[in-house]
């Protein structure tokens, strides 16, 4: 399972200097997604996600499935790396998906001993603080993303919804 809390944030400079003292950085790119929607089930009304990613490391398609608690995007989540972007795009609309929307991001990644926490930029939405820790003992990694979260200054409650939704919500 992949446990997450994101916070909005206007300034990443606190936070950087934060994860210069307890993280490692790791990379940072512009992550391009396409999102799709299924001939079979509405993935906005099933919380479910269907999306092609392209970055510098690469092709994944992701599969999220619905968000489990009220507390945070915790889900289920398959990836699969592919090598071409086009080829997959094309097997997903010959089989009946519809793509939906573009979402874009500047994305810096750090690591928090085993939580992973990224520094976005999303076109048209602004910057955002993601903290994630991938475990099957999803009680357990909801505390330490938690504690990740308050030890980097981040306060408030967590948004739930995904940067699609939030396009998605923002356009209407």
């Amino acid at each position: 399972m992949e446990v997450e809390v994101k916070f909005k944030v206007e300034d990443f400079e606190e936070i950087k200097k934060k994860l210069a003292e307890v993280g490692k950085f790791v990379i940072e790119k512009v992550e391009e997604d396409l999102y799709f929607n299924s001939p079979w089930r509405d993935f906005w009304r099933s919380d479910e996600a269907l999306r092609i990613r392209k970055d510098v490391e690469g092709v994944t398609l992701t599969y999220k499935g619905r968000k489990v608690d009220a507390e945070t995007k915790t889900r289920e989540e398959i990836k699969l790396k592919v090598n071409s972007f086009d080829k997959c795009r094309k097997i997903l609309e010959k089989l009946g998906f519809k793509p939906v929307r573009w979402v874009k991001k500047r994305r810096r990644i750090y690591r928090v001993n085993e939580a992973v926490v990224c520094l976005d930029e999303v076109e048209g939405l602004g910057k955002f603080v993601e903290v994630e820790i991938e475990s099957e003992d999803v009680k357990e990694a909801k505390k330490r993303v938690f504690e990740v979260a308050r030890n980097l200054g981040l306060k408030g409650e967590s948004i739930r919804e995904s940067y699609l939704e939030m396009l998605e919500k923002q356009e209407n």
